[in-house]
This record gives C-alpha cells, sequence and structure tokens, in this order.
C-alpha cells in the first residue's frame, strides 16, 4: 500500500508543475487574408494575440500606395497555457485554419521570439526589425518609387534616412530614403 502512495506522489507533483507552467506563444494558421478576423476573433474570446505588420508598398493604376500588411501572411501568435485554456476551441474560431501542431499538441514558439517582435513594434504596431547596416552593403528597398529594388547603401544619418546607391539606366542614381523602408539583401 506504502508503495502506490510513494508512486503517485511524483506523478501528481509533476502534473502541478506542468499546470503551474506560465503561458507560452504559439504559431496559428490562418485562412487567406483573415488574420485580422482571427485576430479579433480570438480577443473577442480572451485570449492574447499578436500580429505583426508591415507597411507594403501596392502599385495599381499607376498610383504606389503604402498599405498595412501582415509580416507573416497567413500566420499569427497567441498565448496560451495549455493546461488552463481549451487550445482547441481555437481551431474552430473564424479566420483561422488551425495551430501549428507538432504531433497532437501544439507546437510553441521558442522563448523570447515574440516578445521581440513585440518590442520592435513601433506607436503605429508596425514591426521594425533593426538590422545592423554598414555602407557599402547590398540593400534592397522596400517602399516608395523603387520599392523592390536593389542597390548599395551609400550613407547614414543620425536623422534616421539613408543614401542608397541605384544602378538604373546604366548609370548610379543616389536616393534618399527613411531608414526603415531600408533591409538587407
Amino acid at each position: 500500500m506504502m508503495a502506490n502512495s510513494e508512486q503517485t506522489r511524483p506523478s501528481s507533483q509533476s502534473a502541478l508543475a506542468v499546470h503551474n507552467e506560465p503561458a507560452r506563444w504559439y504559431a496559428a494558421h490562418t485562412q487567406p487574408h483573415r488574420e485580422v478576423r482571427a485576430k479579433d476573433q480570438l480577443e473577442n474570446q480572451g485570449y492574447e494575440v499578436f500580429l505583426p505588420r508591415r507597411l507594403k508598398t501596392v502599385r495599381h493604376a499607376r498610383k504606389l500606395t503604402n498599405v498595412p500588411a501582415p509580416f507573416f501572411p497567413r500566420y499569427l501568435f497567441i498565448r496560451l497555457n495549455l493546461t488552463q485554456h481549451r487550445w482547441r476551441s481555437v481551431n474552430g474560431t473564424f479566420g483561422v485554419t488551425s495551430l501549428v501542431m507538432q504531433g497532437e499538441l501544439p507546437h510553441p514558439v521558442p522563448r523570447g521570439v515574440v516578445e521581440a517582435m513585440i518590442a520592435s513594434v513601433d506607436a503605429k504596431g508596425f514591426l521594425y526589425l533593426q538590422e545592423t547596416l554598414q555602407p557599402g552593403t547590398q540593400v534592397r528597398l522596400a517602399a516608395g518609387p523603387f520599392s523592390e529594388q536593389l542597390g548599395t547603401l551609400d550613407r547614414l544619418d543620425d536623422s534616421g534616412r539613408v543614401r542608397v546607391l541605384l544602378e538604373i539606366m546604366g548609370g548610379t542614381v543616389p536616393v534618399h530614403i527613411e531608414r526603415k523602408f531600408v533591409t538587407a539583401a
């Protein structure tokens, strides 16, 4: 009889330890172009949700406009404690296809990844990852009339602007642009 009670003690302590585990971030796969709807629906259910966004340059009818777009199309992050939350209900939420799974349980995002992204969000809710750029490196423009063009970084200002040299029609053309619209190639 004592052997049975001793055998149940460690398992009840380990169950208590799992029950007290803090909430982790998990990735949810969403339906196409339904990230915002899924985020709103999950927040209405009381979940903490993070949808990283960026400014995307769209060309239409000879006009360039910057529109908000998900940083990771068709994905968002949700904070869950698997022992306390009804995580299976997330899969039935409007806009959500399913949680990213590993076997029969959701697979957590490595610790610190989502937290670092949240710390990199500006006041308007857009994610800007800081890169260490050096003059002479190849960069890609992310916005403006030359978006998606490759160039060479020429100069960095303290005011948050950069000068990029673009190869256009056989010549080098300097372009001045905000630092946040330049990424490493």
